[in-house]
């Protein structure tokens, strides 16, 4: 038996046992004159059910209608092999997606005598390519349709190949402006010097990854905060085909922090002014009780005495120096806020004129002061005493900030309801950082020993109490502008009037005199015995209460701040029991609570005898 080639009987039995593929044979007019196994299992006839038909049984009526099978056999004739996908039928009217070779078959003599076609059932792979291509299509709509990210590619050489609507929204470039470029055009040019781009190339490409923030630029030539993403893409075998960059615009986020950084610091340094700023007003309440009594001792002291010109010009100067201290607190005070400015209407111009001989003098011959406030300005809401040591502060603080000499203008205009009062020099200057902290407490730059610090804080004191605010400009090299604001008076007249009092009070008065401090109290009372009065003296709130239980009272004088019992809770507990006495509070500062001692006369600490003594006519008339 020669086994060297098979048998039609053996080719028969080779071609039946196959069945992952239909292979069947046709004639030259494409009728089918086998059938194995394989074609019987896809297409489901039998053999004597196709034989001699024709193989476009098998086609569907779209490709029918082209003339696909008639094209097939044309092809594979001329060309020695046709190959094509499609769908085709099974016997059941069911498809399957094949993948179909016809190869033509010739004699010795080179007749066309058929030919031989293979199929076999590739619809499980066409379904994963239709899924993963329409998985695939579905991810480039996606991307392509992020309009929060800009996504796109780049080749390995860092050019721009692809283009979402994201990245068209937040770099403003079209596709086709900008695939094709490189996309170091979006660095800025210091990005640029430093070689930017293609170290974040070269770090993506070592690392697999780079991330960053910075600024880049947009179409336009604006600029945004940008949060980066490069990362490299490469093949199964390891080669670098290119890059995937996501960037995101940030830079509402970084201004949102920069905002809540700003509301943050702002808060902190409003909390650290509270604390000062009570911390101030306690010292300063405290220091004041002292002056009071170092100030009144010294006045009742002077008049008992002999005429020695030398002991009386001691005591003098002990009084300026108290009386110094004195104008210290109430700087302390008008800084915390805790002073009860007497609020009136005051003449800016008049002010100012009063105010240009000490100015000469205090400012010295090497600078040149010019004042400019009309006439004609409306007058001012504010403390008339305050607002003079506003003044003469800002012209000091001039004056020191041009050691060599120059000019100081003191001007006015009004502007709206308000007018606006500066003190400007061609001094020194201030850099940001000085000017941002000009008006904290006990900040100076005077060196130890030149300046409080209080003397900015004291002028934006005032003018808030006042209603109105301060503002300072300042360059270094150029000089310095402080303005203080403050509301014009709109009284009515007659609110402006002055009611002319009586030269004294009358003598004898039965006064109640309350403090918790026994050194003020002491020479409160002395200088009330001095004025000719009867004084009984209380050091507490219920020890005052006792005193009006046993006798009969003309005038209550009570500290305010003092424990267990405040003087305005002393008041209102008076006024429950005896309605028709006169009350006086006297106080370091205004710190009586809401609602509490409403409309209480108040006569400020530290007062002199004639203070007391113009006070306590006020309550009485």
């Amino acid at each position: 038996m020669d086994l060297s080639a098979p048998s039609a009987d053996q080719s028969r039995l080779l071609l039946d046992a196959i069945t992952d593929y239909g292979i069947y044979l046709l004639t030259a007019e494409g009728l089918i004159s086998s059938w194995n196994s394989g074609a019987r299992r896809l297409k489901g006839y039998e053999e004597q059910e196709v034989l001699n038909r024709h193989f476009s049984m098998f086609y569907t009526e779209e490709d029918l209608a082209t003339g696909l099978p008639e094209r097939a056999l044309r092809t594979a004739a001329a060309e020695g092999r046709f190959e094509t996908q499609g769908w085709r039928l099974r016997k059941d009217g069911t498809r399957f997606w094949a993948n179909a070779i016809i190869d033509p078959i010739w004699d010795e003599s080179g007749t066309l005598v058929g030919f031989a076609k293979v199929t076999r059932d590739l619809s499980e792979q066409h379904q994963a390519e239709l899924e993963l291509a329409h998985s695939r299509d579905l991810f480039r709509r996606l991307v392509l349709g992020v309009t929060d990210y800009a996504l796109y590619m780049l080749s390995p050489d860092g050019i721009v190949t692809n283009w979402n609507a994201g990245a068209e929204r937040i770099k403003g470039y079209l596709p086709d402006e900008i695939i094709g470029q490189h996309f170091e055009r979006f660095y800025t040019p210091e990005d640029r010097a430093l070689d930017g781009p293609a170290k974040a190339l070269e770090a993506a490409r070592s690392t697999g990854k780079y991330e960053k923030e910075g600024w880049r630029l947009r179409k336009d030539g604006s600029r945004f905060m940008a949060h980066v993403v490069i990362e490299a893409i490469r093949d199964p075998d390891g080669t670098l085909i290119g890059f995937a960059k996501i960037t995101r615009d940030i830079t509402e986020r970084l201004r949102s922090q920069q905002d809540l950084e700003a509301a943050r610091e702002q808060l902190l340094q409003s909390q650290k002014m509270e604390a000062i700023g009570q911390l101030t007003g306690g010292v300063a309440h405290d220091f004041n009780n002292l002056l009071m009594a170092v100030l009144s001792s010294l006045e009742l002291l002077q008049k008992r005495v002999p005429d020695d010109p030398q002991i009386l010009k001691l005591i003098d100067n002990a009084r300026q120096g108290a009386e110094r201290g004195a104008l210290l607190t109430r700087s302390m005070l008008a800084f915390a806020r805790k002073q009860d400015l007497a609020l009136q209407s005051v003449d800016v111009a008049v002010l100012v004129q009063s105010l240009q001989g000490m100015l000469t003098s205090s400012l010295g011959v090497s600078i040149e002061m010019t004042v400019a406030v009309p006439a004609d300005l409306p007058p001012v809401v504010s403390d008339p005493n305050q607002l003079a040591s506003a003044v003469l502060n800002l012209a000091v603080n001039a004056r020191d900030a041009m050691p060599d000499g120059g000019a100081i203008i003191i001007s006015a205009d009004e502007i709206g309801d308000f007018v606006r009062l500066s003190v400007s020099d061609t001094g020194e200057g201030m850099d940001s950082d000085v000017l941002a902290r000009a008006s904290e407490p006990f900040y100076t730059t005077k060196g130890v020993g030149k300046g409080t610090g209080l003397g900015l804080s004291m002028v934006h004191g005032m003018a808030q109490q006042s209603g109105g605010r301060l503002e300072i400009r300042s360059e270094p090299g150029v000089g310095t502008v402080a303005e203080i604001w403050l509301p014009a008076a709109r009284w009515p007249e007659k609110q402006l009037a002055i009611v002319p009092a009586p030269a004294v009070p009358r003598p004898g008065l039965r006064i109640l005199a309350v403090d918790d401090d026994y050194l003020v109290l002491m020479n409160t009372a002395s200088m009330l015995e001095d004025l000719g009065h009867k004084v009984f003296e209380a050091t507490s709130g219920e020890e005052a209460l006792s005193l009006l239980g046993e006798e009969d009272f003309d005038l209550m004088i009570t500290d305010h701040a003092m424990p267990k019992m405040t003087g305005a809770q002393l008041a209102a507990a008076v006024g429950v029991q005896w309605p028709d006495l006169r009350i006086l509070v006297a106080t370091g500062y205004a710190e009586l609570p809401e609602g509490a001692g409403k409309g209480l006369p108040r006569l400020s600490k530290p007062f002199s005898q004639a203070q007391l003594h113009s006070a306590i006519w006020d309550v009485l008339r």
